[in-house]
């Protein structure tokens, strides 16, 4: 069963917008201007969704001079998946399993 700390992770990879920058990390360290050319999105709201992966767990920043570099914590990520994982094995071996109607 997951615990509301997972759902939350689970909403906060509900935006497209934050699951595109996941999906971008999950490839390459960027700074916020590669992310802004690579989403489209406008600096001041890629940097809120950014806040919003740093403060869920998902990425990391690294200063690099005057630029900050994201990354992907691939630990959050893997806690999700094996999570996932249970509830394909579980339905995997409940198939069968039906409750009677009253």
């Amino acid at each position: 069963m997951m615990t509301s700390a997972d759902t939350d992770l689970i909403r906060v990879l509900g935006d497209p917008l934050r699951l595109r920058i996941v999906t971008l990390l999950a490839r390459e360290t960027l700074c916020t201007t590669h992310l802004v050319e690579e989403t489209g999105a406008r600096q001041t709201n890629l940097s809120n969704h950014l806040r919003v992966l740093r403060e869920a767990g998902f990425v990391e920043t690294e200063p690099c001079g005057r630029f900050t570099y994201y990354k992907l914590c691939p630990d959050v990520i893997d806690r999700l998946a094996g999570q996932f994982a249970d509830l394909a094995e579980s339905a995997r071996t409940t198939a069968g399993n039906k409750r009677a109607c009253p």
